[in-house]
């Protein structure tokens, strides 16, 4: 670990250009198995750490992070409560439920000045011990990796394998994960994890919720063997004056000198082979299919296919299968007008937290396909994924159910710019400051990295209430960098038009159906949607009618109601 950071330093707590220490790069969720899988298959080069971990609570000034004993291998923690993971430590009863909406948490309490963080500050210092599988083991014993995810925390987490600090982590709605290969050994190993209330994070984490912490997403193992896919970025286009559909897919392959081929199969999910290929490896191995006789994906019709991709090495063997559902489409921006697939597209969607009643943010699987089979069965084509990435499943059942997506960078930051309902652009995080510029370019990297090849995610979004600037030109240019076919939202450039090149699609919150009209009257460059509206907490929804009636304009494509689901806790 000679090129890693060994040591923790609480200093990055309040370092809004330090976010990520020793973290894994963000990469594509394909699957990864040792073998050729069956359809469907769970990986076997994975293994959970969900379940009861044990933990205590803290105050930042009580803990010393370069010596910090709690995070040794033999520390005694059996005076510890004991929480399950994933869950929310207010739900558990560790902390205290709080909700907020316009204003910091701390507003009324301390005045910490950004990026600084108030001095009551709690962590929960979590610990668990685990043995790495059998199958996990193998890689690591012959010349691969092990890592460990956190695919979800609130706000910022040190963690530490058998007393060797591995990383740090912040924004908790993408994955976190760290390479822990040489702090394993052999049989019971011990995972101790500081997770900070706030961080210089908290700044761009202002979302209007209830404020939950904790390890609320899984956390889980992963082996990867000497040669491994890392990235798989995959187009899947179609074309509607042909109606044929080409695969071009880019991947990244570590130790690729150690593999001799790579092969390609695209499969219905029947499992008949549509297209493959075979070609020598190397470090970025593309695949490109030409015309295809395929079906398009699209919400009505959500046709899928998986693409898999056998690593080779020289002896013949099979090192590493990946694997990738795709859909293909293509979404567009043609003469001002959003289409999909040739046709114009207009959005019955709704704008949706993940939430429930009891689990607050750490919601199940079977609490995501309940979402989803409600949003098919009343006509609803669309969500917006407000205001952070959602959990990994919801966006398989969104490309298989077929359901259209915004997928929104986690950033807000209402209470750095608006006090008494009076606007202060001086003030706004991360605005035109420099500081914030990395972290925030993280963040949509994170996102698009790893939820590019779903067909289900139509349009990215920089976030939300967040002001303009300088920061979001970045973020901007960074996601057509990556991805120059998508379009990209953001409501906020509203607030200064000299910002409006931020966001290819206008888009504006709660505005009247007659002042939509005005703009769609004036001959305008860009599509219209309404990013919320009609706010359906408690008895509303009136007027719908007024929105429904401006479909008539083909640059009106329709708009989210806020939200899917009251946020209450039992």
């Amino acid at each position: 670990m000679a090129d890693k950071i060994t040591t923790a330093s609480a200093a990055w707590l309040t370092d809004p250009t330090v976010f990520a220490v020793n973290r894994t790069p963000a990469h594509s969720n394909h699957v990864t198995f040792s073998h050729i899988p069956a359809i469907g298959e769970p990986s076997d080069l994975k293994q959970s750490l969900d379940g009861e971990w044990r933990v205590e609570m803290v105050q930042a000034s009580d803990i010393d992070l370069e010596e910090e004993p709690f995070a040794a291998e033999d520390f005694d923690d059996s005076a510890f409560g004991r929480i399950d993971v994933p869950s929310h430590l207010q739900n558990a009863g560790y902390m205290n439920h709080k909700y907020v909406n316009i204003q910091y948490p701390w507003d009324g309490h301390e005045n910490p000045q950004e990026p600084n963080v108030p001095e009551t500050n709690h962590v929960a210092l979590y610990r668990r011990t685990f043995t790495v599988a059998e199958r996990l083991d193998a890689a690591r014993q012959n010349g691969g990796t092990v890592s460990i995810t956190f695919h979800g925390m609130a706000t910022a987490i040190y963690v530490w394998v058998n007393g060797v600090f591995v990383g740090y982590g912040e924004d908790g709605y993408t994955p976190n994960e760290f390479d822990i290969t040489e702090a394993l050994h052999d049989g019971e190993n011990v995972v101790a994890v500081a997770c900070y209330e706030y961080a210089s994070a908290s700044w761009l984490e202002d979302q209007d919720y209830w404020r939950l912490h904790g390890l609320f997403r899984s956390v889980e193992l992963a082996a990867q063997p000497h040669v491994h896919i890392e990235d798989m970025k995959v187009e899947a286009d179609w074309n509607p004056e042909t109606a044929t559909g080409s695969l071009d897919a880019l991947l990244a392959v570590r130790n690729a000198k150690n593999a001799a081929t790579v092969s390609a199969t695209l499969k219905d999910l029947s499992g008949n082979v549509v297209w493959e290929t075979a070609l020598a490896a190397s470090d970025e191995t593309g695949i490109v299919s030409g015309s295809l006789d395929v079906k398009p994906w699209s919400a009505e019709s959500p046709a899928l296919y998986e693409l898999q991709v056998v690593v080779i090495g020289h002896d013949g063997a099979i090192v590493e299968t990946a694997t990738q559902r795709v859909g293909f489409r293509r979404f567009r921006i043609e003469d001002g007008i959003m289409k999909l697939n040739g046709k114009r597209v207009v959005f019955k969607g709704a704008d949706r937290h993940e939430f429930d009643a009891k689990r607050g943010r750490a919601i199940t699987r079977q609490d995501m396909i309940d979402d989803i089979t409600f949003c098919k069965r009343h006509n609803i084509n669309a969500i917006r994924t407000s205001h952070y990435p959602n959990q990994e499943y919801w966006y398989d059942l969104c490309d298989e159910y077929g359901i259209y997506l915004i997928d929104e960078t986690n950033m807000e930051t209402h209470g750095s710019w608006v006090a008494n309902n009076i606007e202060t652009p001086e003030t706004a995080v991360p605005g035109s400051k420099p500081q914030w510029e990395g972290a925030c370019v993280d963040r949509i990297n994170s996102m698009m990295r790893r939820d590019y090849n779903h067909p289900s995610v139509l349009i990215w979004s920089l976030g939300n209430e967040s002001f303009a600037g300088e920061v979001f030109r970045a973020m901007h240019a960074h996601a057509h960098a990556i991805d120059p076919n998508r379009p990209v939202h953001y409501e906020g450039s509203v607030h200064d038009r000299a910002f409006d090149d931020v966001t290819d699609i206008e888009s504006r919150m709660y505005a009247h159906a007659d002042e939509i009209e005005e703009y769609l009257k004036s001959n305008p460059k860009k599509p219209y949607i309404s990013c919320e509206y009609m706010h359906a907490m408690g008895n509303s929804v009136g007027n719908m009618d007024e929105y429904v009636a401006l479909e008539r304009y083909p640059q009106y494509q329709g708009g989210f109601i806020w939200d899917f689901i009251d946020q209450a806790i039992l």
